[in-house]
């Protein structure tokens, strides 16, 4: 058995309609993985599972998530090795002990070329820093203002599929894996 981590994308169904952790896991199982577990209420999973290919499962848990919720959801997996990677790779450590929830990665289905990222840059305030670290997209966003442009130039479309994870719920996620 090997460990993944399983991240959904915006998991909104709607008005008065949400996603309950404790249904998202039941779902994971009813697929045959073991040892589901859930970190806070926003779609993050970690798992164990036979030897299966990372679009293997996603495609396993897409499907599953459209079928038990009605909608299509992008999930990004990783196995437990590159998710340690991830978190041991963060280029702003400094900033992410002072403050985890501005730190962000925004981790990719597939690694984001080297000259995307000066695309991103532009968007960036004074305050903020955006990197590229193995294909995923880091970036420190402003404490002064309440929204960024650099979220909204990280999107789907010009990105590719993706979704955002602040440090401390990296770092957690780690720590569930064993890292």
């Amino acid at each position: 058995m090997r460990t993944f981590v399983a991240l959904l994308y915006s998991i909104t169904l709607g008005e008065g309609r949400r996603v309950v952790m404790s249904d998202l896991k039941a779902m994971a199982e009813g697929l045959g993985l073991k040892n589901v577990r859930t970190l806070v209420a926003t779609g993050n999973l970690v798992f164990e599972s036979e030897k299966i290919s990372i679009a293997g499962l996603e495609k396993r848990l897409e499907s599953a998530f459209e079928q038990t919720f009605g909608r299509h959801v992008d999930i990004i997996v990783r196995a437990a090795g590159d998710w340690r990677k991830l978190a041991s790779g963060n280029p702003f450590p400094t900033e992410s002990v002072e403050a985890g929830d501005q730190v962000a990665v925004r981790v990719m289905r597939k690694p984001v070329a080297e000259d995307a990222i000066s695309g991103l840059q532009a968007y960036a305030a004074a305050d903020e820093k955006v990197l590229l670290v193995g294909g995923d997209i880091w970036v420190v966003f402003s404490r002064e203002r309440p929204s960024s442009r650099l979220l909204a130039a990280a999107n789907h479309k010009r990105m590719g599929i993706g979704t955002s994870r602040n440090w401390n719920t990296v770092r957690k996620l780690a720590e569930m894996i064993g890292a």
